[in-house]
């Protein structure tokens, strides 16, 4: 707060007068657009305050909570108002899944946060719109696959960076460490090769700078500051997270510049190395068409790539790590996993072909992605027109949140959905089974666009991991006592903890 006093006491009394005439008129501006739409068939909610609207009723901290516990009371489809900003919640997986699947254009727009508008211009695939969102998105699937998502060759490249990894964790000797950085690292190779053409060394500290501001910057993006700069950036430009966002955007804008200028220089049309290469290819025969006004230019460029290293990265190493601290504090969970490990694969390297002589793996795998809800609000969406919706008018332009934890810990689903229970996947005989309900990445036209990538990782990496290390607290930590409350920050990350990893073959 020292900044924000310092520029008060500095401030002219007409800035002050500037500043309550713009909080009056926020405030007669809350209050009728409250009252206005107040009508029969509004989504039901908590009464708003002016200006604040339901903010002091969340956990700024973790507000899916909040959000959850709000569905219970007002319903699967309801209102609560961010400051002065309308949203409708939807909640549980019968409801999320009518609206993106069924109504899948009419829920399909994203809705940008303040902090992203700020850096993203609408550019890239993750939170832009329209024309440049089509085009973009396209061309991302179309190339991931094209370098190598859902083939063999992508799941050699896996393969090849188990084995980096493995080396890595060998290196304490059993003694307890912290898995997040060597994990990251090994995840955001996975995307560094599709995307780059390259891996790197885990020692780069160029890479590592890299991958660990994008960690940071993630963290941030979900604290309780910048929600509230999101909402009222007029007084929260001075928090000092913003200011460390920028900072860190900024250095990782400028390295990706020196990456693209490498592969520039080195660009052989016939002979792209990845996502960098088809995407300057692409522009390049473009403006030698004369067509100088396309979707795909430098910016576009650097936000996409910036996405995909994003979302390449966190989620599925996040996913990894809940599902190494699940190993270590539920170890006859552990000793039923390796034992179908060592029985069905032995010592040879796991394929992704022998997932479906897996089961128990499979489900401990799914279970893990399911409690660990690693997304809880999933991105914001937009109605891109006038809807009635379970009988609800919902306006165009309205912010929507789809609930992605009601849907994972839906009780009319789940068994037990508050509970690590692998055989929520599993039918009477130990066979795999699918759930409808399992919809961590999301569904209809927004579904995350590296869903196939992130569950040949996630089988890999885990398979192999759990054949080669036994997973354990810490000296002195029992299995009660390692800790699953999530940190807090735009994902939902284990708090941090280290794990012993002791080599078992």
């Amino acid at each position: 707060m020292g900044m924000f006093d310092a520029f008060l006491q500095s401030s002219s009394s007409v800035s002050l007068l500037g500043a309550l005439v713009v909080l009056l008129l926020v405030y007669l501006v809350s209050t009728f657009s409250f009252g206005s739409q107040e009508n029969g068939m509004d989504p039901p909610g908590p009464k708003p305050l002016p200006l604040l609207g339901n903010l002091l009723q969340l956990d700024l901290e973790r507000p899916y909570n909040t959000l959850l516990d709000l569905s219970k009371k007002y319903g699967s489809v309801f209102t609560v108002y961010f400051g002065h900003k309308k949203v409708v919640v939807l909640a549980g997986y019968k409801t999320v899944k009518e609206a993106l699947v069924n109504y899948a254009d009419a829920f399909g727009e994203r809705e940008p946060i303040q902090i992203v508008t700020e850096f993203n211009r609408g550019q890239g695939v993750l939170w832009s719109n329209g024309d440049s969102w089509k085009e973009m998105r396209r061309f991302a699937l179309t190339n991931l696959r094209d370098f190598g998502m859902g083939k063999k060759a992508c799941e050699d490249k896996i393969i090849e960076e188990c084995d980096y990894l493995t080396e890595v964790f060998k290196k304490f000797k059993g003694e307890a460490f912290d898995t997040t950085q060597p994990i990251n690292y090994a995840v955001s190779n996975i995307i560094c090769s599709i995307v780059y053409g390259s891996r790197f060394e885990y020692d780069d500290s160029e890479f590592t700078s890299l991958v660990d501001r994008t960690n940071r910057n993630i963290q941030l993006v979900g604290s309780p500051s910048i929600q509230v700069y999101n909402l009222f950036p007029w007084i929260g430009k001075w928090f000092r997270e913003r200011k460390e966002i920028q900072t860190l955007l900024f250095a990782n804008r400028k390295q990706n510049l020196r990456l693209f200028s490498r592969l520039k220089e080195t660009l052989n049309p016939q002979m792209c190395r990845g996502f960098v290469d088809a995407f300057l290819v692409r522009k390049q025969n473009l403006e030698e068409s004369g067509i100088n006004n396309s979707h795909f230019n430098s910016e576009n460029l650097m936000t996409t790539v910036l996405n995909l290293f994003n979302a390449g990265t966190d989620t599925t190493a996040t996913t990894l790590r809940w599902g190494l601290l699940l190993m270590a504090k539920y170890p006859e969970i552990q000793d039923q996993l390796q034992e179908e490990l060592s029985r069905v694969i032995g010592t040879r390297q796991v394929q992704v072909e022998d997932r479906k002589n897996l089961p128990f793996t499979d489900a401990v795998i799914h279970e893990t992605q399911r409690l660990a809800n690693i997304v809880p609000m999933a991105l914001p969406h937009r109605a891109s027109q006038d809807i009635t919706f379970q009988g609800h008018l919902i306006k165009k332009g309205t912010t929507v949140y789809p609930l992605l934890t009601s849907v994972l810990y839906d009780e009319s689903e789940w068994e037990r959905p508050h509970t690590f229970y692998p055989a929520h996947f599993l039918d009477k005989d130990g066979k795999f089974v699918k759930r409808d309900a399992f919809m961590p990445f999301s569904a209809g036209r927004r579904v995350c666009l590296g869903e196939g990538l992130a569950r040949m990782e996630l089988f890999i990496f885990f398979t192999t991991l759990l054949q080669r290390f036994r997973f354990t607290p810490p000296p002195g930590v029992s299995e009660d006592e390692l800790d699953l409350t999530p940190r807090v920050g735009f994902t939902l990350n284990p708090s941090p903890h280290k794990l012993c990893a002791v080599s078992c073959m």
